[in-house]
């Protein structure tokens, strides 16, 4: 921010990475500058998610993320939400998938009175890591 680029921030378990995960990170990233993923610690994943979950701790899921071209930089939470996370950073572009409305998006309220903004992306039908869950459990493919 300080260089004059706009920061973007997104967040989420990221657990099992697909195809869907990819075109939100890739949608959030060309809002912006700089995007901030703000990544689910294994902790809360397993509170949000249930026993079982992660698939992938969250050094692992770190590295797979870090590695992608949309993504800036990723920050691990402890907490359930990232709100503490974005009100340190003041993201100038908050985006979540558009599951979400920009009532429910946690930090769309802090953004906003910032002068920022929250950007809603479409989501990919049929990719989920649950669902990818439940068919690997079900003995099936993920295709």
């Amino acid at each position: 921010k300080e260089e004059g680029l706009s920061v973007g921030f997104t967040n989420g378990c990221f657990d099992i990475l697909h195809a869907g995960h990819v075109s939100l990170l890739h949608a959030a990233r060309s809002q912006c500058d700089r995007l901030v993923l703000g990544l689910n610690s294994d902790a809360s994943v397993r509170r949000l998610k249930g026993a079982g979950r992660p698939v992938n701790d969250q050094h692992d899921r770190a590295c797979v993320l870090a590695a992608l071209a949309s993504v800036d930089a990723v920050v691990v939470f402890e907490e359930d939400t990232p709100l503490a996370l974005i009100e340190a950073l003041l993201p100038d572009i908050l985006v979540k998938g558009a599951d979400y409305t920009v009532d429910t998006v946690v930090g769309a309220d802090v953004v906003q009175k910032a002068g920022g903004r929250v950007v809603l992306v479409d989501l990919v039908a049929g990719k989920s890591t649950t669902n990818t869950i439940g068919k690997l459990r079900a003995g099936g493919t993920t295709n």
